[in-house]
């Protein structure tokens, strides 16, 4: 095989890498990214349900002081009921106090009904602080295998660049122009195996001179409808395959 066609075919090889690693590391950060905004809006659910129980409790102090005062209410008119000098005063006063009464009634009602809301809330800020405690730590290591991933990629990314830089070198420049304009015409795919007389890639199939002139690998060929850098890889024999020597013909 050429000189050239190899190391067209590795410098392939090195584009298909370099893109992979590209994307992978401009994947991570977006990675990253997403799960802290999951995070967060975790960590908002739960500030919301802690307010919704500090809420709670907060109407239920109320009602209990709209109990102490009117049960205040009710200790004074008892008090001026007792200086009341005809049975209309004495019967407005018991109406006083009887609306005093319903409205502790009204608020013990609402305490109960707060009391039994505010039990699923807890529960909720209770498993939602745990889950989210293991969440962040999630989170976080999550983080760190992004950091030392990244650095691991961009450390291959920088070997295989400085290989790319040697191979452009060594290869001829007619065929490296070729290459790169190719490749950037065929979605990254400048070089083709041709197999059983077609190109791989575009399946075009070859004239037959052109199929045999490629065999013979005495100069760097193109895809006569798609461009590409075309090779040949004749297959193996069996004896070479097996590493023992063709038994000798017989007479």
């Amino acid at each position: 095989m050429l000189a050239d066609i190899k190391l067209a075919i590795r410098l392939q090889d090195l584009d298909y890498r370099v893109a992979e690693l590209t994307r992978e590391i401009s994947f991570l950060p977006k990675h990253i990214a997403e799960i802290e905004k999951k995070l967060e809006s975790h960590e908002r659910k739960l500030e919301a349900d802690r307010a919704a129980v500090a809420a709670n409790q907060k109407d239920r102090k109320r009602m209990e002081g709209e109990i102490q005062i009117q049960q205040q209410k009710i200790s004074k008119l008892k008090d001026q009921m007792l200086d009341a000098k005809t049975n209309e005063v004495y019967r407005a006063f018991q109406h006083e106090i009887e609306y005093c009464e319903k409205e502790i009634r009204h608020a013990e009602d609402r305490i109960l009904d707060l009391m039994s809301e505010s039990e699923p809330l807890e529960r909720n800020v209770k498993a939602a602080e745990a889950a989210l405690k293991q969440e962040k730590t999630q989170v976080e290591a999550e983080k760190q295998q992004a950091r030392e991933r990244t650095a691991r990629d961009q450390k291959e990314l920088g070997e295989l660049e400085a290989e790319r830089k040697s191979i452009g070198s060594q290869i001829t420049p007619k065929v490296l122009a070729a290459y790169e304009r190719v490749r950037k015409l065929r979605r990254g795919v400048a070089v083709a195996e041709a197999v059983d007389g077609r190109c791989s890639q575009c399946h075009l199939t070859m004239r037959l001179q052109f199929f045999q002139d490629l065999k013979r690998s005495e100069q760097v060929m193109y895809c006569e409808s798609c461009s590409r850098i075309l090779y040949y890889n004749p297959p193996e024999s069996i004896e070479k395959l097996a590493g023992e020597p063709a038994p000798a013909a017989r007479g």
